[in-house]
């Protein structure tokens, strides 16, 4: 709306006083979606959440313990907010919409009751789709446990398929994730939903997440246990090496990771070609949100046996590949990115004066002197004196050499 104030500003800066029991005691803010707790006071849903997420248990205003944590919508109050809203629209006040209640969990254990059928599998995923606090009332052991059931049981494929894709989106606790790696026929599945021409990639996707929520809670037996089964590790690369699927790219990247913190994976990784697929998606900036994961998946690769070749090989030449690590390093990925560059360019003289010539030096003198983690300095410090020939001699580089000393 033209000329509307943004409710996040705050509206006493336009010369509107907000009545004081409109806000949200611990924003100061115009409630959007008020809620009640159990000592009867009332604050925004977003701001009690928040305060309940960092592990605060009493009441914000009266200290109280909080006897349970359910937070009863204030529908009155909301109207009545709204109602003033609608008042003093005049002055470019928008009318706070009505928020949208999470799913109730009597409706999801009903649907869950009435077994595989498609249009309750169907049901369940546009609820799953349509919230996180839809998912969160839905990550429960009992709804996941069915689920994996369905998706694993002796339902009709279609069926199965959507069911799948339901536990794609609500995810694995420790126990399901057990449930399915502990199940042979159910390892196999995946790989072949993974791994077969004949699947679609929406298929592919879901049967990539099912993989990366029960690697990720899961130990490293599981982890290698997935990662032997035919179909998994190739099918996720292939995800990686996906053109025009964001969600497909992050799946990919993210189940390599998970898979690649058991070593035992890592040379099957490699030999799938998931080196030269990580490698390309970080050359070309395409890593759909998960560079982190991806570059830590690329350094512990590049140290496996035809790793690093793979990696200088798959992002198009040594020295794309190098001007991608580098410029990763000045991010929260640095460390895994300066790791990734010691193998890369490690033997190589070449690749070394592409490092230092891409900026490497002054990136990895911040690191040092920033403040990054023990462990990510030590890298930056091997790194420093790796490079440290190709740097041409100047003033800067004597002076440097206390930062070459280890810690």
């Amino acid at each position: 709306m033209p000329g509307s104030v943004p409710l996040a500003l705050g509206l006493d800066t336009v010369g509107l006083q907000v009545p004081w029991y409109f806000r949200c005691p611990i924003s100061l803010e115009l409630m959007q979606d008020p809620v009640t707790v159990a000592t009867g006071q009332t604050y925004d849903r977003a701001s009690i959440e928040s305060w309940v997420a960092t592990g605060n248990t009493t009441c914000p205003v009266t200290r109280a313990p909080l006897a349970d944590f359910t937070l009863i919508p204030n529908h009155t109050l909301r109207r009545l907010i709204q109602e003033w809203c609608v008042a003093h629209r005049s002055l470019g006040v928008e009318r706070i919409p009505t928020p949208k209640q999470p799913a109730d969990p009597d409706l999801i254990r009903s649907l869950i009751a009435q077994g595989p059928a498609l249009p309750v599998l169907r049901k369940l995923r546009a609820l799953a789709r349509e919230s996180d606090k839809n998912r969160l009332v839905m990550a429960t052991h009992e709804t996941r446990a069915a689920l994996v059931e369905m998706a694993f049981g002796g339902s009709a494929e279609e069926a199965q398929a959507e069911a799948m894709a339901v536990l794609a989106l609500v995810g694995m606790g420790e126990a399901e994730a057990v449930d399915v790696v502990g199940r042979e026929e159910r390892v196999t599945r995946l790989g072949k939903v993974l791994g077969s021409q004949g699947t679609t990639l929406e298929a592919k996707v879901n049967a990539g997440a099912v993989v990366e929520a029960a690697a990720a809670v899961s130990g490293a037996e599981a982890r290698v246990v997935l990662g032997a089964a035919d179909g998994v590790i190739e099918g996720l690369v292939a995800l990686v090496d996906e053109k025009a699927n964001a969600r497909a790219v992050r799946i990919g990247i993210r189940g390599l990771f998970a898979l690649c913190l058991a070593k035992e994976n890592r040379q099957r990784a490699v030999s799938a070609g998931a080196a030269s697929a990580l490698a390309r998606r970080v050359a070309e900036g395409g890593c759909a949100g998960e560079l982190e994961r991806a570059l830590a998946a690329v350094e512990r690769l590049s140290r496996t046996e035809g790793g690093r070749e793979a990696v200088v090989s798959g992002a198009g030449g040594g020295a794309a590949v190098v001007i991608a690590l580098v410029r990763a390093m000045s991010g929260r990925a640095a460390e895994h990115a300066a790791g990734a560059l010691v193998a890369v360019v490690g033997g190589s003289e070449g690749l070394q004066l592409e490092a230092v010539r891409a900026g490497a030096m002054s990136q990895l003198l911040m690191m040092v002197q920033g403040g990054c983690s023990e462990r990510a300095k030590r890298k930056a410090q091997h790194l420093l004196k790796l490079l440290r020939s190709a740097w041409p001699t100047t003033d800067s580089m004597a002076n440097s050499a206390d930062f070459l000393q280890p810690y």
